[in-house]
């Protein structure tokens, strides 16, 4: 869980309205020509671990389900790895534009339903 501690550091970086100032390299990363966004870098990084765990695992779930399984298989390991995103903050809303309580609620919600 995140402490309070990590919360305040959050809230020195914050601008006056609320909003941290990010470039585009802290928001994006190019892999092979292809644009991807990064995770949320305000998370807590016990809260990333745990998020990146269970992306890890529905991706190795939709490899599985891709050779052995149903299409409702590959279903279910998909909606795994979306959840596991939203909750990283590389899906969904951009998490630059969000405050940090809805980011971090975002974050707490996809390992409520993950776990």
């Amino acid at each position: 869980m995140w402490t309070q501690s990590s919360k305040e550091n959050r809230l020195l970086i914050m601008g006056h309205e609320g909003e941290c100032e990010y470039t585009d390299a802290q928001k994006w990363m190019v892999i092979k020509g292809r644009k991807w966004r990064r995770t949320d870098p305000e998370l807590p990084e016990d809260m990333v671990a745990e998020l990146k765990s269970h992306l890890g695992t529905a991706r190795n779930a939709v490899r599985t389900a891709k050779k052995t399984g149903t299409d409702e298989d590959v279903s279910a390991a998909r909606n795994r790895v979306n959840i596991a995103k939203h909750g990283l903050g590389e899906r969904g809303d951009y998490w630059w534009q969000l405050c940090a309580d809805k980011r971090l609620a975002r974050a707490e919600d996809a390992l409520d339903r993950l776990r």
